[in-house]
């Protein structure tokens, strides 16, 4: 795979890239490649993320799976105190209001059961590393176990807990996502921002 050279190689972190076989475009959203990959002219693309870029323009990469962009992936944070499991919901919108998230998420608090409540953000899978990161840097402590992952978020759904409060988390987006018309327009371009 052939790229072209980037001036400001810092700003593509956290991008991808789309491998169309006969040629390669470098800098589109999570969300851009999503529609990308539900065409079934694109659905065979392979894409890579942008982890690190260096001055000299090289850039590390990581593959992702085409369908870790139709999943859902979650954090799950558990208690066995209705009013622990309300601060824990309460201290995950505030932080959001405070730092955006990486993208946009959904939270809930919900009852799973007589004993125990759950505070879930549940958001797109290919940005799990970025929530990670958003919730280390804003120091968010739940007061009890947690877990996290795809699976984790089917095991939720399958409980059908009853939902106390919910909340939708909105990201502040970098990079303004094309869709449609607009997007397919600009395919042949190497450096797509």
């Amino acid at each position: 795979m052939e790229l072209p050279k980037l001036e400001k190689p810092e700003k593509y972190v956290g991008l991808y890239i789309f491998d169309f076989g006969d040629h390669t475009g470098i800098g589109f959203t999570a969300q851009e490649v999503a529609e990308l990959l539900e065409s079934k002219k694109y659905a065979g693309g392979k894409v890579y993320k942008i982890h690190r870029a260096y001055p000299d323009g090289k850039l590390e990469l990581k593959g992702v799976p085409a369908e870790t962009f139709e999943l859902e992936a979650g954090m799950f944070f558990y208690s066995i105190d209705r009013e622990d499991s309300e601060r824990d919901f309460k201290r995950l919108v505030d932080l959001a209001v405070t730092a955006a998230p990486p993208c946009r998420a959904k939270v809930h608090l919900a009852r799973v059961d007589d004993e125990s409540f759950v505070v879930a953000l549940i958001y797109p899978a290919e940005y799990d590393e970025e929530v990670s990161s958003w919730l280390l840097v804003g120091d968010y402590e739940a007061s009890g176990a947690a877990e996290g992952g795809v699976g984790a978020v089917q095991r939720y759904y399958d409980r059908d807990a009853e939902i106390l409060d919910r909340h939708q988390l909105f990201a502040k987006s970098q990079s303004p996502s094309r869709t449609g018309e607009e997007l397919l327009a600009c395919l042949k371009m190497a450096v797509q921002r």
